[in-house]
């Protein structure tokens, strides 16, 4: 039906009829939710950001721009990951779009600014760190808003009545798909999954809450890296590595939570050894910083 039409995915067809049900067995995100916790050993990552920053001074990554590019490579390989649930029908999202959280200054108080962008797979590491360095220079100095912020401070001059009856509505064409491109492009809450990194502010990860407001079913949190003395598998012998937490929150109705299990851990795969996975594919300036400096700094605290 052209009611179900939307502009930001397509139905799904021929779903098995129990997961057809779970909509409307469970009828929210906070009660459809499943959490994933995982440690991934970072020292690679932060090895291989090391020498990405060496050789491109201009574009400075860090360790969460790995996540991000894991994230995205792992969605093309598990697309699922990629659906939504919305008017109790399962749909497809097109394309890969990530929403993130940044400081807008590194210093207590300041505010955070969400981001959105679409994350093409075949876009290389420099030219994705490079196009989100942009984005964030653009929210911090642009000065626009974008049609979302204007929508919000409309909403915000209502009184509190009026508002809850203005969200009710909205629910209803949620639910229809009635929603155009551009309010779906321009909100953040309207993605693939949204990433936060609390480890750039020394915190430890969180369980984040699904949103029942726009259409994201998996919410990650990367906590800080911290040194750990972990036993080797083969030998038995303590090794020291750097770990960080990551903790995931999953809408189970888009898909089953074993799907979920291995998309996770493919995400994992990559941030504990990015260049195996490819992060690095054409940039043998960064390859060649590697192999000079060989694993000596991965184990740096």
């Amino acid at each position: 039906m052209v009611w179900w039409r939307r502009s930001d995915a397509d139905l799904v067809p021929d779903v098995p009829d129990l997961r057809r049900i779970m909509p409307y067995i469970m009828r929210t995100r906070k009660e459809s939710t499943v959490y994933f916790e995982h440690s991934v050993d970072v020292g690679a990552a932060e090895q291989f950001v090391r020498a990405f920053n060496e050789v491109h001074p201009e574009t400075r990554a860090s360790v969460f721009h790995v996540l991000l590019w894991a994230c995205r490579q792992g969605l093309a390989e598990f697309p699922n990951i990629n659906r939504f649930v919305s008017g109790g029908r399962l749909y497809q999202r097109r394309g890969i779009w990530i929403s993130y959280s940044a400081k807008q200054r590194m210093k207590k108080g300041a505010p955070l600014v969400v981001l959105k962008r679409e994350f093409d797979p075949t876009e290389s590491f420099p030219e994705m760190v490079a196009a989100m360095q942009d984005q964030l220079h653009t929210a911090k100095f642009g000065g626009g808003t974008n049609s979302v912020d204007g929508e919000l401070k409309l909403v915000l001059m209502l009184p509190g009545l009026l508002r809850r009856v203005v969200f009710k509505a909205y629910h209803l064409l949620e639910a229809f798909g009635m929603f155009p491109k551009s309010f779906v492009d321009n909100d953040p809450l309207y993605a693939t999954l949204f990433l936060t990194d609390l480890g750039s502010l020394g915190l430890d990860s969180a369980f984040h809450h699904l949103y029942e407001y726009g259409n994201i079913g998996t919410f990650g949190v990367l906590g800080r890296a911290r040194a750990e003395q972990v036993p080797d598998p083969d030998t038995g012998r303590l090794e020291r590595k750097r770990l960080s937490t990551i903790r995931w929150s999953y809408d189970e109705r888009i898909e089953d939570g074993l799907y979920a299990g291995y998309a996770i851990k493919h995400f994992k795969r990559l941030v504990e050894d990015p260049v195996k996975g490819g992060i690095a594919v054409g940039d043998d300036a960064v390859l060649e910083v590697l192999e000079r400096g060989g694993t000596a700094g991965a184990e740096r605290a």
